[in-house]
């Protein structure tokens, strides 16, 4: 009788997850920051850490999908208040 040992998972596969779900959450605070402050360069931070967080198969989907849809409100923010300021930027 030949005993095998126990399945391992892949070297690096938890630290990839574990990344991949610190992005998550920061997509998530990026974008909820974005709709007060930065939103020209917060919202597609946003969108871009939540794309590459469920790239790498996050553990956290919701708070990605959170991040990015935020992050997209912070680019539709932008657009209308530029369309009501008639100007490049927004100010307070």
């Amino acid at each position: 009788m030949q005993l095998t040992a126990p399945a391992t998972p892949r070297p690096g596969t938890r630290t990839r997850t574990r990344d991949a779900d610190g992005m998550a959450v920061a997509s998530f605070i990026l974008g909820l920051l974005g709709l007060l402050v930065f939103n020209v360069f917060l919202g597609p931070t946003a969108i871009v850490l939540a794309a590459a967080s469920l790239w790498r198969g996050t553990a956290r989907k919701g708070r990605a999908y959170l991040g990015m849809g935020l992050g997209v409100a912070d680019l539709l923010v932008l657009v209308a208040l530029m369309q009501i300021d008639s100007t490049l930027s927004w100010s307070f």
